[in-house]
């Protein structure tokens, strides 16, 4: 990472909030927008003059099909957004368990970096997380994973929790910002051949028919010899009862932990 002065980066991070922020309005209101931002305008603009504005980033290196884009959300300083170029709903969409589907939640793990930039400093890989939310809890109409830091109770939560999840799917002993998730344990300092959206779908039974009524969240965690890896969690939407499966919950966009690890 650079060595950029603190000072800077704060300014730097301002300065990314100002020129993404308007994003985050315009989806406010519009199911569709975060479609339309990248679709036409990140993408063209990567494509006739290789500028992703006004996202941050656009990954193409496998077509608009199969690429994704980055772009700062106006909830939070460190908060970003991984979106595919190519149309797809959200979790429910049936591309996303297909042989060779795109592995978007490695992509943005890999992206995790921008949230890094914002705070002006690296984090440690159990404060960073990833969340989709179900088609109960989200409001647009694209696919997209929230990239930011664990909320600190949470990341507390799972570090008492550790040693008992596994490599399956099974019940967390305690409740995670008030729902009761499953979740299972896979190991690497990448997600690599782990995707979340297939581990779901062929672990817990009944979810391949009803993906969108699920959310998922993977948290960065060091296990048994301090071997990197991650906590996938999973959660079932049950709306008559005041669950929208809504995994952004267990995210903290003011990232207390990371101006704690200052």
């Amino acid at each position: 990472m650079s060595a950029m002065p603190k000072a800077l980066w704060g300014v730097a991070a301002a300065a990314l909030t100002a020129l993404f922020g308007y994003a985050g309005m315009a989806y406010a209101q519009d199911p569709n927008a975060l479609w339309q931002i990248v679709h036409g305008e990140c993408v063209p603009d990567q494509r006739q003059h290789g500028d992703p504005k006004p996202c941050a980033d656009v990954n193409l290196a496998h077509g608009v099909a199969a690429g994704y884009a980055i772009l700062k959300d106006i909830r939070g300083a460190t908060q970003f957004l991984l979106i595919p170029t190519g149309r797809v709903s959200g979790i429910e969409s049936g591309s996303l368990l297909s042989r060779g589907a795109p592995h978007y939640f490695a992509d943005a793990w890999t992206a995790r970096g921008f949230v890094e930039k914002a705070l002006g400093h690296a984090m440690p890989r159990d404060s960073l997380s990833l969340a989709i939310n179900s088609e109960f809890a989200r409001s647009q109409n694209q696919l997209h994973i929230h990239i930011d830091c664990v909320r600190a109770d949470v990341r507390d939560a799972l570090m008492r929790e550790r040693a008992t999840i596994g490599r399956h799917w099974a019940p967390l002993g305690v409740a995670l910002a008030g729902h009761h998730y499953r979740a299972m344990r896979v190991t690497g300092a990448t997600l690599g051949e782990h995707d979340p959206f297939k581990l779901l779908a062929s672990g817990v039974p009944g979810a391949r028919s009803d993906m969108g009524h699920r959310t998922l969240v993977v948290v960065g965690m060091s296990f048994a010899d301090h071997k990197p890896g991650f906590a996938i969690l999973e959660d079932r939407a049950d709306p008559a009862h005041g669950d929208k499966a809504g995994g952004e919950e267990l995210q903290d966009h003011a990232c207390a932990l990371g101006h704690q690890a200052r």
